[in-house]
Order: C-alpha cells, then structure tokens, then sequence
C-alpha cells in the first residue's frame, strides 16, 4: 500500500493524541483490517481506538470525549459515538454493558486475529471492588454456548458474557 492510500486514513502530527509504539502498532492492524473489509479506519475513529487502547481500565464515552477535547478542536458527543458504533461493528472495541465503558478486543488487535470466519465472543472478568476487567479468550467457553444455542435452531453471530467477582489482587 502506498503513501498515498494512507493519507485520508492516517493521523498527522499536530491532529490528536500521541501513542505509544505498541498502541500505534495495534492502530496500524486495525487499519489493515479495515481495509480488508472496505472499511476506513478515519483519523477520528483512529483517535478513539487509540485511547481506548491506551486506557489501563475500560473507558466511557464522555471520558474519552473529555480526552478528544484536549487534542482536538470541536469535539462532541456524537463524533465519539459514531466512531464507537464503527469500532464495535467492526470487532475491534467491546462495550463491558455493567459499566457502560469500552475496551479494545484484545483477540483481534494484540493477537492480530480477524474474526470474519467464527463467532466474534468476548468473555470478561469484572472486579467488583476495582473495577479492573479481564478479557478471556476461553474455546470451552464459546464451544458450550455454540451448542447450547445450535441445540435451539439459534444462529449465534456474536456474544458477550460479563462475570462480576473479586480479582486476584483485592481478594
């Protein structure tokens, strides 16, 4: 792909937040994912996965429009949520529904897995005395809910399941 396919796609300097390599590297699958599908992966939409992904715990709508703000001039809350209704329609966020807070799927950005063929499921694991959630990538998991759900002539296209509980660290 060449310089000039990036272009419209690509955040300039001066046009947002700055990243850490590692985050920009997870940008730049999700970019490529994008455009296997047709998509584009704009500068806004990058810049919301960005500090979704650099969040340490799962991230609200108005908190990253407060971090939009910083950075960018004439941010508002429907520029956050259209580019939140692309990521989760894309696979690449997942909304923790009891928190109403976002966090980036770790199985296809970190593992740089495309979920275009199977079940795109998400498990997670919610601290209730933290907050701190986990991400779990459990086959068992997805293989029980699958039958369960063929069993019932359902077609399952994507899941979520949310358990509360105390973590490691506060137990």
């Amino acid at each position: 792909m060449g310089n000039d396919d990036r272009r419209d796609d690509a955040r300039t300097a001066g046009d947002g937040p700055t990243f850490t390599p590692a985050v920009e590297q997870m940008l730049e699958r999700a970019h490529d994912m994008c455009r296997r599908h047709g998509a584009r992966l704009t500068q806004q939409r990058r810049q919301v996965l960005g500090l979704v992904l650099s969040a340490d715990r799962p991230i609200g709508a108005y908190d990253l429009l407060d971090c939009l703000r910083r950075d960018t001039k004439g941010a508002a809350p429907p520029t956050v949520y259209r580019a939140l209704d692309f990521l989760l329609e894309h696979g690449l966020i997942h909304k923790i529904e009891r928190l109403s807070a976002f966090v980036a799927c770790r199985h296809m950005l970190h593992n740089a897995h495309d979920c275009e063929n199977h079940l795109h499921s998400a498990q997670f694991l919610i601290c209730t005395r933290c907050g701190h959630v986990t991400e779990l990538e459990d086959s068992q998991i997805v293989h029980a809910l699958v039958a369960a759900t063929q069993a019932r002539k359902f077609s399952i296209r994507t899941s979520t399941i949310e358990a509360e509980g105390i973590c490691a660290a506060c137990a």
